[in-house]
């Protein structure tokens, strides 16, 4: 395990639901950020938070613990942010800093809700709960982008974004790209089922051919990748020539991640 972040003061995490619980499980399965550094606001019991507790985390404490905070995660429905935020700045300390995890919520709406405090927007997945998740980064402000990989590259594998307007894309192929990836495999195990399979036998090979080729992957190119397993005039060729006709796959796949930018920006 690493060794937990450096940090000047506590990192407070806002909302424990299921994004803010697989943070907070990430942090502590990863030692990145210590429990007894943790302050975690939320207004029902959540089993992360209460394992957290445990270790040492604070649950609801007088918002006055607020003051020497290093780091706000903001981890609420997007909707209910300005509602969450607004009785918990008059006791920000002037070095806090915002770290949002809410899709669609850009940083200058932010900035217009909180004030002048620095802001870093990271959209992670939720497995980032068992150390192997993907995050994205984006900060205008050097520190505030420093603090939000600190936190999250123990747990993620990270990309730091350029320019805000590519976090709802990156937030469509990444965010939301596992449940695409599971939707493939539900529809591949249909198929071999059309084909003569039983329905169990053939949701038990879709699944696991899944785990097996993100277990294979390593860093080799996608396009090698395929190139192992398709040999030409075979069937898996076969098989791929029927997906790509009349650019079908890739017609599908910009349809799909365009429909969830469009909802990411509509949610903002």
């Amino acid at each position: 395990m690493s060794a937990p972040v450096p940090s000047r003061g506590p990192v407070v995490l806002v909302g424990c639901g299921r994004l803010g619980s697989a943070i907070l499980e990430g942090w502590l399965l990863t030692d990145s950020v210590a429990a007894a550094d943790l302050i975690i606001l939320n207004p029902s019991e959540k089993p992360a938070a209460e394992v957290a507790r445990a270790q040492g985390a604070r649950i609801n404490p007088p918002l006055e613990a607020l003051t020497e905070a290093e780091v706000i995660v903001l981890a609420v429905k997007p909707a209910l942010w300005r509602e969450v935020m607004t009785p918990l700045l008059p006791f920000l300390g002037d070095r806090a800093v915002i770290l949002s995890v809410m899709a669609g919520v850009t940083a200058p709406t932010l900035a217009e809700g909180i004030g002048g405090w620095p802001i870093v927007r990271v959209m992670p997945t939720t497995g980032v709960s068992r150390g192997r998740g993907v995050a994205s980064i984006w900060s205008a402000d050097d520190r505030a982008r420093s603090i939000g990989r600190g936190l999250f590259e123990p747990m993620a594998e990270t990309v730091v974004l350029t320019d805000e307007a590519l976090m709802d894309a990156a937030t469509a192929v990444a965010g939301s790209g596992a449940a695409y990836f599971y939707a493939f495999t539900e529809a591949l195990a249909r198929a071999g089922e059309a084909s003569g399979l039983d329905a169990a036998t053939a949701d038990v090979l879709a699944r696991a051919t899944l785990r097996s080729a993100a277990d294979s992957m390593g860093d080799d190119g996608l396009e090698a990748l395929i190139g192992r397993i398709a040999s030409p005039g075979g069937s898996t060729r076969a098989g791929l020539d029927a997906m790509a006709k009349d650019g079908r796959l890739t017609a599908m796949l910009n349809e799909t991640v365009a429909a969830a930018v469009k909802r990411n920006r509509e949610m903002g």
